[in-house]
C-alpha cells in the first residue's frame, strides 16, 4: 500500500478545499486535496450555487422576451422547458470544473479522487477504484460541504419527490410544484420555477421570509414572490408527503392537504461527516453533522481544521473560499488571516437581493440612532433604460457621525451594488461616512448612482 507524506491534507476540493489548498501551496507547502467526485468543485459548482444561479438567469432572459414591448415586433411569448432552460447551467458547469482542474494542476497540488477516512489523527486513508493510499499529514483541513438535510419520513425515492440536488435531474416541467422551505434555496426556486410559468405553494414554517434580511427586504420578495403567482404559506409544517402516480399530496399539521405534480424539499442541510471515521481521532459534529471550530477554524484538535458547510453558518461560497484561505493561513502563520465575518448576503431571487451590515430592527433593538437614506431603482436612468425598475437601494446610518452602518438592496445586480457599500463601511475612522457618496462623482447613467440618490435622500432627513 502506497504512503505519502505531506504538509497540508484538505478533504474536499470545494470552494473551502480549493482556498485552503491554494493558499497553503503558494507559502510553499507540500499540499494534497481529496475529492471523493470524479471532478472538483463541489456543491457549489455541480449542485448549488453555479447551476442554480445559471438557471435563475436563463429563466430572467425568458421573463425579459415574453415581457418585453419591443420583442414583440420580433414574435409571440415563447414557452421553454425546464430540461432546456438547464442546458445552460451544464454548460457553465463544465467551465467551471475544467478551470478549477487547471488550478490544481498549475499550483502543483496534488489532486486525489477517492473517499477519505481518518486512521488516527495524522494519517488519512484514501479509498479509490485503483486501491487504497495512506497519506500522512502534519495538518488536516476538513472541507467536505454539505448536504440537503432528509427527514427519514419523506420518500426522496419517489419519481416525484425531489430536493434541492436531486431537482437538477428533472426531466420535465410540473405544472404545479410545492416547495417545502422558505430560505434562500426554497424562494431560488420558487423564483426560477414561477418564471417558468409553474404554478408554485412555498411553505414556510417560519412567520415570514428570510428572517435575517432587513423587514422591508423581506417584505419586498414575499411581495414580489406573490406578484410573480407564487402562492406563500407562513407559519405551516409538514406532516406527511405521499406520492402516487400522478402527483404528491403535502399533509400540514393545521389540517390542509395540497396536491401538486412535484414536491420540492429545501428545508436544512447536513455536514458531510459521517464517512470521515472521526471518531478515530475523537471528533464529535453535532446532530447535523457540523464540526465546531475556534475562531482560527481550528477544531478540537489543533492541527485538524474545518471550514466552509461542514462548520454552518454562513454557508455560503464566497465565505468558505475566504474561511479555506483563512484557515491555511493560520497553518502558515502568514499576515492574512481573518475571522471572516463581514459576509454579504447574495441571494439570487427575482429581484435579486444583497445586504450588507446591521438591519434596522437590530439597530433599534441596540438603541442605535440610526437614519435612512434611500434610492428607488424606478427613478434611476440606468433602470428606466434597461427596464429594470424594481428595486431600492436603502442606506442605514449614524444620524450623528454618519458612519455607515448597513446596506440593504433589492433588485437587479443587487448583488454588485452592495459592494461599493461595503467598500465605505470597511474603511477606517471618519473615511467610514455618508459624506463619501454626497461628494463622490458616479458615472451617469449607471446603478451605483443609486448611492449618491439615497445618501442625498438620507442627508434631509437630517437636522
Amino acid at each position: 500500500m502506497a504512503e505519502h507524506h505531506y504538509d497540508v491534507v484538505v478533504i474536499g476540493a470545494g470552494p473551502s478545499g480549493e482556498g485552503a489548498a491554494m493558499s497553503a501551496t503558494k507559502s510553499g507547502k507540500r499540499v494534497a486535496i481529496i475529492e471523493d467526485k470524479q471532478t472538483v468543485g463541489g456543491n457549489c459548482t455541480h449542485w448549488g450555487t453555479i447551476p442554480s444561479k445559471a438557471l435563475r438567469h436563463s429563466v430572467k432572459q425568458i421573463i425579459t422576451f415574453n415581457t418585453s414591448s419591443m420583442f414583440r415586433d420580433i414574435g409571440e411569448p415563447r414557452w421553454f422547458s425546464f430540461p432546456r432552460v438547464l442546458q445552460h447551467a451544464q454548460k457553465v458547469i463544465g467551465k467551471q470544473v475544467k478551470l478549477r482542474t487547471q488550478f490544481y494542476a498549475r499550483n502543483r497540488v496534488d489532486l486525489m479522487t477517492g473517499e477519505a477516512s481518518f486512521l488516527d489523527a495524522n494519517r488519512i486513508m484514501v479509498r479509490s477504484n485503483w486501491g487504497e493510499e495512506i497519506l500522512h499529514a502534519k495538518n488536516v483541513v476538513i472541507a467536505t460541504g454539505s448536504r440537503p438535510y432528509l427527514p427519514p419520513d419523506v420518500n426522496f425515492r419517489h419519481r416525484r419527490i425531489y430536493n434541492s440536488d436531486s431537482i437538477l435531474n428533472l426531466s420535465h416541467t410540473p405544472r404545479t410544484l410545492i416547495i417545502y422551505g422558505a430560505g434562500v434555496i426554497g424562494s431560488e426556486y420558487a423564483s426560477i420555477f414561477a418564471g417558468l410559468g409553474v404554478k408554485v405553494d412555498l411553505i414556510n414554517p417560519g412567520p415570514r421570509l428570510l428572517t435575517f434580511l432587513d423587514d422591508e427586504i423581506s417584505d419586498a420578495l414575499s411581495y414580489h414572490l406573490r406578484n410573480n403567482g407564487v402562492l406563500v404559506r407562513h407559519n405551516e409544517e409538514y406532516d406527511s408527503v405521499d406520492g402516487d402516480e400522478q402527483g404528491v399530496v403535502l399533509s400540514l399539521k393545521s389540517g390542509k392537504k395540497i396536491r401538486a405534480d412535484a414536491f420540492l424539499w429545501c428545508n436544512g442541510r447536513a455536514g458531510n461527516t459521517d464517512r470521515l471515521d472521526l471518531e478515530n481521532v475523537g471528533l464529535e459534529p453535532n446532530s447535523r453533522g457540523q464540526l465546531a471550530v475556534d475562531k482560527h477554524y481550528r477544531t478540537q484538535i489543533p492541527h485538524i481544521y474545518a471550514a466552509g458547510d461542514v462548520i454552518g453558518w454562513p454557508s455560503l461560497a464566497s465565505a468558505a473560499y475566504d474561511q479555506g484561505r483563512s484557515a491555511s493561513s493560520d497553518i502558515v502563520n502568514d499576515e492574512f488571516f481573518r475571522y471572516v465575518s463581514d459576509v454579504p448576503t447574495g441571494i439570487y431571487t427575482i429581484p435579486e437581493i444583497s445586504s450588507v451590515g446591521k438591519t434596522e430592527r437590530e439597530l433599534t433593538e441596540a438603541h442605535v440612532p440610526y437614519e435612512i437614506g434611500q434610492a428607488f431603482f424606478k427613478d434611476l436612468a440606468r433602470a428606466q433604460i434597461t427596464g429594470e425598475a424594481v428595486g431600492m437601494l436603502k442606506i442605514l446610518f449614524h444620524r450623528e457621525s454618519r458612519q455607515i452602518l448597513g446596506i440593504h438592496c433589492f433588485g437587479d445586480q443587487a448583488a454588485e451594488i452592495v459592494h461599493i457599500g461595503q467598500a465605505i463601511m470597511n474603511q477606517e475612522g471618519e473615511a467610514n461616512s455618508l459624506n463619501y457618496f454626497i461628494n463622490t462623482t458616479f458615472n451617469y447613467p449607471t446603478m451605483a448612482e443609486a448611492y449618491r440618490v439615497a445618501a442625498l435622500n438620507g442627508l434631509n432627513r437630517i437636522f
